[in-house]
């Protein structure tokens, strides 16, 4: 005789699964403790908010795991929520030889636009063939930064035109004063290094520069009146055009040491020009910093690790990025911000002697 058992669980139909109630800005706002109207702000990278309730807005986004609707963001603002960074390189330059203070900066940027709850779009462009600049217009991003080698004229001329039809563009190394900047403090921190130096005891320092870019124009400024307040006179020293920057320093060094030319420090305009003097320097026989002290100028990694480590003038790469996202987002929501300078610091290594 075979049993057969009820399992009255068969009776009862599964039970619904709770029903999530869906996370609304409302919510972020009381959890933020801010109000709505800021959360939207905060998640949409305008600059108006402060950076501290920009964080507390987005760790009480993802506390509660709250996501924006980008499609319905864009339709509601017309904005892409991407920025656009054009990186120009010199003509004819390979990737190879690109400068990596600006990769520094480019880095920088992007971290930065992230931050603020935007995408980056990055485009590396050198020459007529390649040079694009009309995201904007094309509905791809909702504004531009271009960085890059002011001796690239005709990338400059194309990305002033962009800027002249309407477009929001924000530059760093443009030669063109009409053009939307953020610089460093270029005059500020070559009287830092100058005055290191003198401070290390070098009297006959030369500066190797070039006096076409702007930013290395107002080095050489800053240069020559932290030795003149000092009662000694300048030394200019030019590079040749159409070389690296480390073989323009290299050379120009060089070129120092065959005319028996008698110097104690050198400023270079930036780090790679600094890095190819050291090796000028070596290749003759002459110590650093002993004989000669040298000093560059942009804070690029390479010269931490060169030998010696190379002692410079560090731009604050992070507040770069946030000057020039913020710099864009305000022509964007119609709240622009004045031209400003990065904040620069002197770190000393082992290329010049201990300060006295």
């Amino acid at each position: 005789m075979s049993t057969f058992m009820w399992d009255e669980r068969q009776n009862l139909k599964a039970a619904p699964a709770p029903r999530r109630h869906r996370v609304t800005s409302f919510d972020v706002a009381a959890e933020a403790g801010v109000s709505q109207s800021t959360v939207s702000r905060a998640l949409a990278g305008d600059p108006v908010v402060s950076e501290a309730t920009r964080s507390r807005v987005f760790a009480a986004a993802r506390k509660l795991d709250y996501h924006v609707d980008e499609n319905a963001a864009r339709l509601r603002t017309g904005r892409t929520g991407t920025i656009a960074v054009v990186v120009i390189m010199r003509p004819g330059d390979h990737i190879r030889d690109f400068n990596p203070f600006y990769f520094a900066l480019l880095g920088a940027t992007c971290a930065a636009a992230s931050r603020r709850g935007y995408e980056t779009l990055v485009s590396l462009q050198h020459g007529p063939e390649n040079l694009f600049g009309r995201y904007q217009e094309q509905r791809k991003a909702d504004g531009l930064i271009v960085i890059g080698a002011s001796v690239n004229v005709a990338a400059w001329e194309y990305f002033e035109d962009v800027a002249a039809s309407g477009a929001h563009v924000v530059c760093w190394g443009s030669p063109r004063e009409d053009l939307e900047w953020v610089r460093s403090d270029n005059h500020g921190g070559a009287r830092l290094a100058v005055g290191h130096l003198l401070s290390c005891g070098y009297r006959r320092i030369a500066c190797i520069t070039s006096l076409i870019q702007p930013q290395f124009a107002e080095r050489y400024e800053g240069y020559v009146a932290t030795m003149r307040e000092a009662g000694l006179e300048p030394w200019l020293v030019g590079i040749e055009e159409g070389y690296t920057r480390e073989e323009q320093g290299r050379r120009a060094t060089a070129a120092l040491v065959e005319a028996g030319q008698s110097f104690d420090a050198i400023f270079a305009a930036c780090d790679e020009m600094a890095l190819g003097a050291m090796r000028a320097l070596r290749d003759a026989g002459i110590d650093v910093p002993g004989d000669v002290g040298v000093i560059g100028f942009d804070g690029i990694r390479t010269g931490a690790q060169a030998t010696p480590p190379l002692t410079t003038i560090e731009a604050d790469f992070e507040a770069a990025g946030d000057l020039l996202v913020d710099r864009l987002l305000g022509m964007v929501t119609g709240n622009p911000a004045p031209q400003v300078r990065v904040p620069i610091a002197l770190r000393a290594r082992a290329s010049t002697r201990g300060a006295r």
